[in-house]
């Protein structure tokens, strides 16, 4: 039974909001094009110093001229962004733990005026804190990592703040973009929005859903638009329906066009790969709708960037988050005393657990896997999103053995777990641990008891972000976790410093595994 009543996506607010590469047609693509700027990002984030038609008309008049100089132009009709994190440098000797209550101010920022006509930036209400570095606007997953750190701080008004930003953000738009900017406008990211809501009432959660659930009902028409009446075998936008008819979801973009903020990057991509270029857009969209931008899990071949199939495949992480959507929609139904919602919900999240056993649990590996949809069958290779269905308290007791001892096995490193074992030279694969893994990982295993294991993980991260902080007194996104104590790498832009949820982990290992009582480094 899936009689749920979609409600209305998208708004006219949305669909007014125009992205850089639509309000500059011909001098977005020679900047980008022509790499004015060394990252792609430092254009689409800059503001105009004059209203964008009379910069475009400026334009127009002067490339034509003689001697005209793009690099020069840019520089006197567009001021671009900086980041306090460029400043800002750490007292290493003070410690971790005041470097981390001094970033919580550093990477605050103050509610956000009117709009500025010609920027990318989208307003939000209430204050927020951003990742750092290129990352100089709220994103969407980050976000509830990062608020772990600032619950352990006791910074609670900033956690209501922000999780009020987010529902502002579904009211106005329909659903959480990948982050507060025009160009992001088309995709959202793993909707963690639940769980943020869990964490003003740990011990009573459904109270807090209570109070969101029209927010949470609303994210949840957006993942789900399209399912009635979808025939079986066949997608449409986040929602594909199974040859039984079992309803699963895939990452998505509602465009098919190179990214404004990798534009160069992805032009070139169609241009090397051979294959039909809205396609190849799409599936680098819906990558970095997944937060996973890039890696082998979304490429065909297992390697290649070129041949990156995201949209062919229901993941793991995304259909765990859901399932946890569907069950926190049902407790702050029944706590509201809407029955038939309860039950309504409570239906989905069964019936999506069994689909998710029928579809992605691999009996004989013990682990979960991705599944394509379109071939019908499970992708072979392993990767940390397997931890996702004991996050969200989707998989069995067995089953959460199986996981842990088959990440035990393949993923675990000296550093903390490995994302895939696969090396592409891709950031989401090795040699890289990312923050939020390993938390999906520790608090997984300790939902289903498997505390030594997770104890093991906590601590090999702990001891590999520190000795890179003592060494550079920073806290970087990603983590080398094969060579204990160096920095992460790879990707299509350099290594970022601030940073947002690696600090939110950080501060809540530090109070789960509080060092020296119970937490060592690893030998």
């Amino acid at each position: 039974m899936r009689q749920f009543c979609l409600l209305l996506l998208l708004p006219l607010s949305a669909l007014a909001q125009p992205t850089p590469r639509q309000l500059y047609p011909g001098l977005f693509e020679a900047v980008q094009l022509g790499r004015v700027y060394a990252d792609g990002k430092t254009f689409v984030d800059a503001r105009p110093t004059a209203p964008p038609d009379s910069v475009l008309a400026r334009y127009r008049r002067e490339s034509v001229r003689p001697g005209f100089d793009l690099k020069a132009f840019a520089a006197r009709n567009f001021q671009a962004p900086t980041a306090s994190t460029d400043t800002y440098r750490s007292n290493i000797k003070a410690g971790l733990r005041a470097h981390l209550d001094t970033l919580w101010t550093v990477l605050r920022r103050q509610p956000d005026a009117a709009p500025v006509p010609g920027s990318s930036l989208l307003p939000l209400p209430r204050p927020y804190l951003v990742p750092g570095g290129r990352f100089r606007e709220v994103y969407y997953w980050d976000s509830y990592f990062t608020m772990l750190g600032l619950v352990e701080a006791r910074r609670t008004g900033l956690v209501r703040d922000m999780l009020d930003n987010f529902a502002f953000l579904i009211k106005q738009y329909g659903h959480i973009p990948n982050g507060n900017r025009t160009y992001y406008l088309s995709r959202s990211q793993p909707p963690f929005f639940y769980a943020m809501v869990g964490l003003l009432n740990a011990q009573d959660p459904a109270d807090s859903y209570a109070r969101y659930l029209p927010q949470l009902r609303r994210e949840y028409a957006f993942w789900m638009e399209g399912e009635a009446g979808l025939k079986r075998g066949t997608a449409h936008r986040r929602v594909v329906a199974m040859p039984d008819g079992a309803i699963l979801n895939r990452y998505w973009d509602d465009s098919d066009a190179p990214r404004d903020e990798s534009y160069s990057e992805d032009t070139e991509l169609a241009r090397s790969s051979g294959r039909v270029p809205a396609q190849l857009y799409r599936d680098v969209r819906a990558a970095a709708e997944s937060g996973w931008d890039f890696g082998s899990r979304w490429f065909a071949d297992g390697e290649n960037l070129a041949s990156i199939n995201t949209t062919e495949i229901i993941p793991i992480d995304l259909n765990s988050l859901l399932f946890g959507l569907e069950d926190a929609i049902s407790l702050g139904c029944s706590r509201a005393h809407h029955a038939a919602c309860a039950a309504e919900f409570s239906h989905r999240a069964s019936a999506r657990r069994g689909e998710v056993n029928r579809y992605l649990w691999d009996a004989a590996g013990g682990v979960f896997r991705d599944y394509r949809w379109v071939q019908q069958v499970q992708v072979p290779r392993i990767s940390a999103a397997t931890l996702y269905p004991l996050f969200a308290a989707l998989a069995t007791q067995p089953q959460a053995v199986a996981v842990a001892a088959a990440v035990s096995r393949d993923l675990l490193k000296s550093g903390g777990i490995v994302t895939t074992p696969v090396v592409s030279g891709q950031q989401w694969d090795a040699p890289n641990g990312w923050p939020p893994l390993q938390w999906i990982g520790v608090s997984g295993l300790r939902r289903y008891s498997l505390s030594p294991l997770a104890e093991t993980l906590a601590c090999r991260w702990m001891a590999n972000v520190n000795r890179v902080y003592g060494e550079s007194g920073k806290l970087v996104e990603k983590y080398d976790v094969l060579a204990t104590g160096k920095p992460g790498g790879g990707g299509e832009y350099p290594l970022q410093d601030g940073f947002g949820w690696t600090n939110g982990v950080m501060r809540k290992l530090m109070a789960l595994y509080p060092e020296p009582d119970h937490c060592h480094s690893p030998p």
